[in-house]
């Protein structure tokens, strides 16, 4: 029989495990009829290691390394798979979770499934041309819509306004 410590050990030990990588898979992909299909094999041309781990795998970058997160010009965040523009930079907030935060998507440029991964119930959120994983919505975002899109910097690319 485990005693409480080792217990206690043998969970901050699997945590420790589960954050080593550049990112974590935490589900499997969506798969859906979408409009930009590749293989496995086209989309690991196209994209960086890390992108196809998010992307294409639903892993997520760790809190705080995307140059994402500090971008504050005016302009729009798209996928980084397929170019789709998702969020607009008006609705771009500083969350303090480490990822790139919006309060809502551009109109009908994501999906949302749920994802039930890590032992919580989660709202995942791709892209809806190509199926490519973002991240994650809550409800505890700002105003208006009270929702926090929790995206993936690696996930996405930008585009600024021209002036």
């Amino acid at each position: 029989m485990m005693t409480r410590r080792e217990l206690l050990a043998s969970g901050i030990a699997g945590v420790a495990v589960a954050f080593t990588g550049p990112w974590r898979v935490t589900a499997a992909p969506v798969r859906a009829p979408f409009a930009v299909t590749r293989t496995d094999a086209e989309w690991k041309d196209l994209l960086t290691p890390a992108q196809f781990a998010v992307l294409r795998r639903e892993g997520t970058e760790h809190a705080f390394t995307s140059p994402l997160l500090n971008e504050k010009r005016r302009g729009t965040f798209a996928c980084a798979g397929c170019g789709l523009e998702l969020f607009s930079s008006s609705t771009k907030y500083d969350s303090h979770t480490g990822w790139p935060s919006f309060w809502a998507p551009l109109d009908q440029a994501v999906g949302v499934a749920r994802d039930t991964s890590l032992g919580v119930v989660r709202e995942a959120v791709h892209c809806a041309r190509c199926g490519g994983h973002q991240g994650h919505v809550f409800d505890d975002g700002p105003r208006p819509t009270g929702l926090r899109y929790c995206i993936n910097g690696v996930a996405l690319s930008f585009r600024p306004d021209r002036a």
